[in-house]
């Protein structure tokens, strides 16, 4: 018997996914306070939610020619999940990267520029942390019904 390299990277993308909610919401503790410092934190919850999307966006092919028609004839709603957590998640890495940038933009901002910028990082990584946390619910539900 041997691994289908499709079905293996599902199994991985789920679980970054939910580890990816867990890293977003770290520098969003951090950033909690205006002068602590967070730079890895930013930079790997930037990152691991990058690299979790782009393995999404890997086998997405082979989920819509096995199983998209299928769970949409079958369970419309999960279907209808599915692509919303496609959405939310998109949204998450967006929100991110623009909290990463606005942490890094602060480094070298003057006042008051760099506290709106540290306040914008801070939500950003929460609101990013949230969705995250909404794509992970959302991926699970849908691979309880049906997966690659």
């Amino acid at each position: 018997m041997g691994y289908d390299l499709v079905r293996v990277a599902a199994h991985v993308h789920g679980h970054l996914g939910w580890l990816s909610a867990a890293a977003l919401a770290h520098p969003a503790i951090l950033l909690r306070h205006q002068k602590r410092k967070a730079h890895l934190a930013v930079a790997l919850a930037t990152l691991l939610p990058t690299l979790t999307g782009a393995g999404g966006v890997w086998i997405y092919g082979p989920y819509r020619d096995r199983i998209k028609q299928s769970i949409f004839i079958d369970f419309r709603w999960v279907g209808l999940v599915f692509e919303r957590k496609e959405h939310l998640a998109f949204g998450a890495i967006v929100l991110a990267w623009a909290a990463a940038v606005a942490y890094f933009l602060a480094l070298r901002a003057e006042e008051p520029s760099r506290g709106h910028l540290r306040t914008f990082a801070f939500r950003g990584f929460a609101a990013s942390a949230l969705l995250a946390l909404a794509v992970a619910v959302l991926g699970t539900v849908v691979a309880s019904y049906r997966s690659l």
